[in-house]
């Protein structure tokens, strides 16, 4: 997963995720259905029964190479955070009739962010899209 920056001078924070929370992403995003509900579908169903819905996503810290995130829920008045993995927390958000916003911690970003020049953005976002696809976690021990 590669998360971009909204502003200048968009930086890009690349987060490995394996196949089954990729799926489940481009599920949603693409308006795929499936038989029966996946695990993420099934969250976002009890969220609506419940009168929740998710505030906002934080990647919130980066150890040894491994991200951490929290998903905010807000229920009537109360407002609380989960731990989540930042996969099943954006496969969440992407199944929000409202998606929420996704921020990462300020630290974590400057750790773990890439800048590419406008110019070679393109091509440089594809050398990594193709590094990615080839990429396997055992490469990050």
């Amino acid at each position: 997963m590669l998360l971009r920056e909204e502003a200048d001078p968009r930086r890009y924070v690349p987060i490995f995720i394996g196949s089954p929370e990729a799926t489940a992403i481009v599920y949603s995003l693409q308006g795929m259905e499936t038989p029966r509900p996946m695990t993420h579908d099934l969250v976002t169903m009890l969220l609506i029964e419940l009168g929740a819905s998710i505030s906002l996503i934080e990647i919130t810290e980066l150890h040894e190479g491994t991200f951490f995130a929290e998903v905010e829920f807000a229920a009537g008045d109360r407002t609380f955070r989960v731990s989540a993995r930042p996969s099943d927390a954006i496969a969440l958000a992407v199944r929000q009739e409202e998606q929420p916003p996704i921020f990462i911690a300020d630290d974590v970003f400057e750790e773990a962010s890439l800048v590419f020049d406008e110019e070679q953005e393109e091509e440089q976002i594809e050398e990594f899209r193709d590094f990615l696809d080839q990429v396997k976690p055992e490469d990050f021990v």
